[in-house]
């Protein structure tokens, strides 16, 4: 305990799933939460669990929802050190001869335009004392499958904007670390809603056989809990990692190994 102690932490998309197993794990470590999401009623019931987690109501596709929100974290516990770009949604399952540009543009925008916001007005609140930026994207921003072309898009997208920023953030003289996080099939609501859809477009066979299918294609034998990622995500944060940028980190079960 008190890997974080003495940090500010931000997650959007922080309401339920990862970014709430993230929010808890983060604050076991020490670390006041900021938690941010268009979640409403579930944010402010993760926010009343704690006393050093806070909630903001959060469009990550405007800029000045994002302004707000970063003033609305410095105001309340005093700065900024931890930043983790989690919000997203997957796409539908449709292919892509038959995926509209507004299916694409709505994907695109929370998976990858709004992971840059985050990262632009993250720097600002923290080239001064420098912090640890943590961008999530998927083993499906490494490898590929069948209809989700426009989620690949983006979450690759979030894995080269890690890597450039890193750079960048190095060659500027800036103290900020700048990784991204990874993970495999976790059975959080996005996914089984990501299973549903692909179901529904004929990519996979009925839900509880693609759950059956996935966890027999793990090397581990199982699919992840949210607790696997929010480890990856506290080592991250914490100064444990303190000589990773540009890194991706993997959590899969061995699932893209093979």
């Amino acid at each position: 305990m008190g890997r974080l102690s003495g940090k500010t932490a931000f997650i959007s998309g922080g309401a339920r799933g990862l970014g709430a197993e993230m929010a808890r794990r983060m604050h076991q470590e020490g670390a006041k939460v900021m938690v941010t999401d268009v979640l409403v009623e579930e944010g402010q019931a993760l926010a009343a669990e704690h006393e050093n987690i806070a909630f903001f109501t959060h469009d990550v596709t405007n800029e000045a929802h994002w302004e707000a929100a970063i003033a609305k974290t410095q105001e309340v516990f005093g700065g900024l050190d931890i930043l983790v770009n989690n919000a997203g949604i997957t796409h539908d399952g449709t292919p892509v001869e038959d995926t509209s540009l507004e299916q694409w543009r709505k994907v695109t925008s929370i998976d990858l335009d709004a992971v840059f916001l985050g990262c632009k007005h993250g720097v600002r609140a923290m080239k001064e004392n420098g912090g640890s930026i943590i961008n999530v994207s998927s083993i499906y921003g490494i490898v590929g499958s069948a209809g989700q072309a426009a989620y690949h898009a983006a979450k690759g997208g979030v894995r080269l904007l890690t890597k450039g920023m890193a750079v960048e953030m190095g060659t500027l003289g800036y103290k900020i670390r700048v990784n991204s996080i990874h993970p495999g099939f976790v059975l959080t609501q996005l996914v089984r809603d990501g299973i549903k859809d692909a179901v529904e477009a004929g990519m996979m066979p009925g839900e509880n056989e693609a759950v059956e299918g996935l966890t027999e294609a793990t090397p581990l034998g199982r699919l992840g809990v949210p607790l696997d990622i929010a480890n990856g995500v506290v080592f991250l944060a914490s100064d444990e990692s303190e000589w990773m940028t540009g890194s991706e980190l993997v959590i899969d079960g061995g699932y893209t190994a093979q």
